[in-house]
């Protein structure tokens, strides 16, 4: 584990979009998906300075590396995404740790930042995709399932999670 006086939490700068671009798909990499699937996820996967001005994301610093991030996002109304029913309500979006970090306690370290700041700004939830690998991860954490969704790869449906704050 790491020592937790050795993280430190940032807001995330503009300038930050390609590291935290590489640690998504580093971090999703992990998982040994096909090739084409990460075809279906650069979107998904790539933080643009847009959404980094438009949302709250937080980096994970560990001895002044970015070793990962999370983001808050806010869905002022329901919508489609492809065939992905994607629900209005404040989500946690792009929660990536470098898979060298994993099983490190920086996720709970995340998951607990994402709490204070949501409880800051009354919200009493957060939604989440939660990639099936990562199941157990939420589950130790005490975040709730709700439903199986379509995924944005074909017949495959991934969980939805809440993590209440």
């Amino acid at each position: 584990m790491i020592n937790q006086k050795t993280i430190q939490i940032k807001k995330a700068g503009e300038t930050e979009n390609k590291i935290l671009t590489e640690i998504a798909f580093e971090a999703k990499r992990h998982w040994n998906y096909p090739e084409e699937y990460y075809q279906t996820w650069q979107d998904e996967l790539t933080v643009s300075k847009e959404y980094i001005s438009e949302n709250k994301v937080f980096t994970v610093y560990y001895h002044d590396q970015i070793v990962g991030f999370y983001s808050i996002v806010e869905n002022k109304k329901d919508f489609y995404s492809g065939n992905v029913f994607v629900e209005k309500g404040f989500w946690l979006e792009h929660i990536f740790i470098k898979p060298a970090f994993h099983n490190q306690g920086i996720g709970r370290i995340l998951l607990d930042h994402a709490k204070q700041v949501s409880r800051k700004l009354g919200i009493s939830g957060l939604l989440i995709f939660v990639d099936p690998n990562a199941k157990g991860f939420y589950d130790k954490t005490g975040a709730m399932f709700l439903y199986n969704s379509q995924s944005s790869i074909p017949d495959r449906e991934i969980p939805v999670y809440i993590l209440t704050t």
